[in-house]
């Protein structure tokens, strides 16, 4: 199993989290005030979200000490289940996803309970579906009725062990090419319908191509389908004004005619509405990626 070539070229949108129980780094951090649901929020980039963090007050012993957050990529550092490596959305509406794809041999092969640590997304991540900035600027991730799940720290300092490599170590930089990639979507066409996370779930067949092609969605926020000979699978989240946002893993490499990229129309995705029965998938320049017809 490979990722696809379009997650190596792509620039990811959101974060991963994860943190040790009520950690707040060093004893010398005062992360300070946690914003509540009601707190004006600060403007946001999802570019601000790229570093290197100590993970703070998630409750959870084993969930990391340090997410790296690179504009393409997470590293999820010092959980239970050793480092595990993802993919992250995230959008300037404070729109967050994040996924787990991969782990260390060392923690498949050794650690009683972490044989899927490459496959499950830990679950106070998987409550986070929004990001804010603090009194002080910092990142504070939220789950669906805007209420703290973790805080994030800088200046984290990831240190060498058998299971990384050394690009997992120096901090991450964001690029002229990121920031463009990370740059506010264009708005859906007002002839288009704004999906709904109730109407989107089921499953989703392309109106051309391969027959076996096909998405489905479901209603905890996975997805999973086939370009008509390969599996694929990932997250997703939506979000008003049409927003779309999906993570996508790793995929077998079979040939077949006629196949349809269902799940780089999806990492690609920025906006998503309908017209009429047809679900139209945009990327961020308002450039349409791709068509659906929900099927039987």
């Amino acid at each position: 199993m490979v990722r696809q070539g379009y997650l190596a070229t792509l620039i990811a949108f959101g974060v991963l989290l994860a943190g040790c129980g009520r950690q707040t780094g060093s004893g010398s951090v005062d992360p300070g005030p946690v914003p509540g649901a009601t707190e004006a929020s600060r403007p946001l980039a999802p570019e601000q979200l790229v570093g290197s963090w100590t993970i703070a007050d998630v409750d959870d012993p084993g969930a990391g000490k340090i997410l790296r957050l690179a504009p393409a990529e997470l590293h999820l550092i010092g959980s239970r289940c050793g480092t595990l490596g993802g993919s992250w959305r995230a959008d300037v509406d404070g729109v967050f996803l994040a996924d787990i794809d991969s782990a260390s041999s060392l923690v498949v092969e050794g650690i009683p309970g972490c044989e899927r640590a490459g496959q499950d997304v830990p679950g106070w991540l998987r409550r986070v579906t929004a990001y804010r900035l603090d009194g002080r600027g910092l990142p504070v991730l939220l789950d669906d009725l805007a209420r703290p799940v973790a805080r994030l720290i800088p200046g984290a300092t990831p240190t060498a062990g058998p299971d990384m490599a050394a690009s997992e170590l120096a901090p991450p930089v964001v690029t002229d090419a990121a920031r463009r990639a990370l740059a506010p979507a264009a708005p859906l066409p007002a002839a288009l319908t704004p999906v709904d996370r109730r109407r989107l779930a089921g499953r989703w067949a392309p109106t051309d191509g391969h027959k076996a092609a096909y998405v489905e969605f479901t209603a905890d926020g996975e997805w999973r389908g086939s370009d008509g000979c390969n599996d694929d699978s990932g997250r997703w989240i939506t979000a008003a004004g049409g927003t779309l946002l999906a993570t996508a893993g790793a995929v077998t490499l079979m040939y077949c005619a006629a196949s349809v990229p269902v799940g780089a129309w999806l990492w690609t995705a920025r906006r998503a509405g309908f017209e009429g029965d047809v679900l139209v998938l945009l990327d961020a320049q308002g450039k349409e990626a791709g068509r659906l017809r929900a099927a039987d």
